[in-house]
């Protein structure tokens, strides 16, 4: 039997290259193709430990291109598609939602179109807990109504649509998986846990929203990756599967675990600044259906911040350049005029 081959997409970013490192260690019988736009948040250096690994190889794209996903489906056999590429910070969205749009409902459909005449063996798409949006009470099960509240969680919702009207309508083998919020190595640093840590080393202030309890639950990103891999594999069609963390924590109690692990002070280092927009006051998901395929998280948060911190200590050199340019003039625009609470 021939090794098969998967397409990742979005495999430059945060979840998608700890997956695509994970896949590639514990599964030696496949090879991975990654199609990545490299948008801001892709990073080549997050994978630069497997570029010289033979089943391993990179295609620059982007998913909402057509002709260009068209081209590689039909030039090379896809087994798997694991759809990671996705617009996902919730404030950018809230500033412009047009990329959203693009990549997340088109790029998904385009793919989806790919994948049917491709007939793949499966498709899943990497979803977030945001689409069911605030959870005042309980927790989502895969049954609940979506009802996202910013333009990031509505893009995501939509492109949740089209794969399950895609199994649906013309039997595709598609799966989604839901994440709850998620932590980690390799997290571009405009998310709250790496943008706090990064900062809180270089003694600078972090920008907490509001009184800072709204509700998170928190997932490793090893979790996370082993979670769409366990889907994938032993997953139903057409079935949506939560991966939660149990880790429910306020973003206040977070940002105080930071603070004394970067050894600074709450008092002059937390800056209480305007909530944002429709910021969803908690999220909760009740992941028994993923139980019951035998996943779990593994990673206890305790631990698990500790050893982020230190690894964004030791990694100095991954984020430093990634806080210059671009992304200083996000800040400033994101942060800088944002009245205190």
């Amino acid at each position: 039997m021939s090794a098969e081959v998967w397409l990742v997409t979005g495999g430059l970013g945060f979840i998608g290259s700890n997956f695509v490192r994970m896949a590639l260690r514990e599964r030696p019988d496949i090879s991975i193709v990654n199609l990545d736009a490299v948008t801001y948040a892709a990073n080549p250096a997050n994978l630069a430990d497997v570029m010289h690994d033979l089943r391993y190889s990179f295609v620059k794209g982007d998913i909402a291109d057509e002709r260009a996903v068209a081209d590689l489906l039909a030039h090379r056999p896809f087994d798997v598609i694991v759809n990671f590429a996705a617009e996902t910070h919730v404030d950018r969205s809230i500033l412009d939602a047009d990329a959203f749009l693009r990549t997340d409902v088109l790029g998904t459909y385009v793919l989806l179109k790919a994948a049917r005449k491709a007939n793949v063996r499966r498709f899943l798409q990497v979803s977030t807990d945001e689409v069911y949006g605030h959870v005042p009470t309980g927790a989502s099960n895969e049954d609940a109504p979506i009802a996202p509240r910013s333009p990031y969680a509505a893009s995501k919702a939509g492109g949740d649509l089209q794969v399950l009207a895609y199994a649906a309508t013309f039997d595709l083998p598609a799966l989604i998986t839901r994440g709850s919020n998620t932590y980690g190595p390799y997290q571009y640093p405009e998310k709250f846990i790496p943008l706090f840590i990064t900062n809180l080393i270089d003694d600078w202030p972090v920008p907490l929203y509001g009184d800072g309890l709204q509700v998170r639950d928190w997932l490793h990103v090893e979790d996370h990756a082993r979670g769409i891999l366990a889907v994938l594999e032993r997953g139903e069609n057409g079935q949506i599967y939560n991966l939660g963390g149990d880790n429910s924590r306020t973003n206040l109690e977070v940002t105080q675990r930071l603070v004394e692990l970067c050894e600074r002070s709450f008092e002059t280092h937390v800056r209480h600044v305007t909530d944002r927009p429709g910021h969803d006051r908690r999220y909760a998901l009740d992941c028994t259906k993923a139980r019951a395929i035998g996943w779990s998280p593994q990673h206890d948060f305790a631990s698990g911040i500790v050893d982020t911190v230190r690894w964004y200590r030791e990694n100095e050199a991954w984020w430093r350049p990634l806080k210059l340019g671009a992304f200083a003039d996000y800040y400033e625009t994101q942060y800088s005029k944002r009245g205190t609470h």
